[in-house]
């Protein structure tokens, strides 16, 4: 890649159609090239049930991959003539390739389901390795239909990795002239581990200030974004599900304290992968060691 293209794990699947339709609205807005990537990962076959040198490995499903690729690339290339489409067939497990691959991309876009090379994006580790680890946001496409005019969602807590979201969340609410709404959410303690005296409305009163505070010094940054905010003590991840109903896309950092502690990590990311209705952008903080290898801007 010569520029940071957005990079689209692509399989055939019904859900890679959506993916790359999804991409290719973003790559028009943004005037950005995009790039559909296979990863092909080989079969491993018993030695003693493998054929001989001459018949293995068998090349024919490689061969139908890049047919595959070629044909994504040429239909969004005819359905969208003013857009720069490429497509490349590289080997490896999926999450290999696409964190990779996202060393010199604008944003990795996902389907939520998929087949052969990602197979497993949501269903095992892949899905964590990559919006983990990847150098750039992620998207994971969700949600039956999509929402042009519907508000932006980014959930906050306060974190370096929320504040970054955040700031995504702006532009992208900024770039595609839509409201934004903020949430922080947060899950009470039980009445036993209580403190003496607590007084959640105390609590709710002091994170909305806080809150407040926060997008305050954003807003002057964005004063043509319209933001509302809302908090709530109870579960992340249940809140954050719900309200995507509404919105277009929910935007949250890889990783979290308080509330979103453990987002991507552990059942808070696995909730609001499997059960968001619209897509997640995960936006990671890159340490510096990490970002000085990555290519320049």
């Amino acid at each position: 890649m010569t520029s940071r293209s957005i990079v689209v794990g692509y399989d055939g699947s019904a859900s890679a159609a959506a993916t790359v339709e999804w991409a290719i609205t973003h790559a028009t807005r943004t005037g950005t090239p995009l790039l559909l990537t296979y990863a092909f990962d080989w079969p491993i076959v018993p030695a003693a049930l493998s054929p001989g040198p001459a018949s293995w490995p068998d090349t024919t499903a490689r061969h139908d991959a890049q047919t595959m690729i070629d044909d994504a690339v040429a239909e969004a290339a005819r359905s969208h003539p003013g857009l720069i489409v490429t497509g490349t067939l590289l080997d490896g497990p999926p999450a290999v390739v696409l964190q990779e691959q996202s060393r010199h991309a604008s944003l990795v876009v996902l389907g939520s389901r998929g087949h052969g090379g990602f197979a497993d994006l949501l269903v095992g580790s892949t899905s964590f390795a990559v919006s983990a680890h990847a150098h750039c946001p992620v998207v994971v496409v969700r949600g039956d239909e999509q929402r042009p005019g519907a508000h932006l969602l980014a959930g906050v807590d306060g974190s370096p990795g929320s504040l970054l979201a955040l700031q995504y969340a702006l532009e992208q609410a900024a770039d595609r002239g839509v409201p934004l709404h903020v949430i922080r959410a947060w899950t009470p303690p039980t009445p036993r581990w209580s403190p003496p005296n607590l007084d959640q409305r105390d609590i709710t009163a002091a994170e909305k200030a806080a809150l407040d505070e926060l997008l305050a010094g954003w807003q002057e940054k964005y004063p043509d974004v319209e933001v509302t905010t809302e908090v709530v003590a109870d579960n992340p991840s249940r809140v954050l599900a719900k309200a995507s109903r509404y919105a277009q896309l929910v935007v949250v950092g890889s990783r979290g304290r308080g509330g979103f502690r453990g987002l991507l990590l552990g059942s808070v990311s696995q909730q609001l992968l499997h059960h968001s209705h619209c897509p997640v952008a995960v936006i990671r903080e890159i340490p510096p060691a990490t970002a000085e290898r990555a290519d320049p801007v």
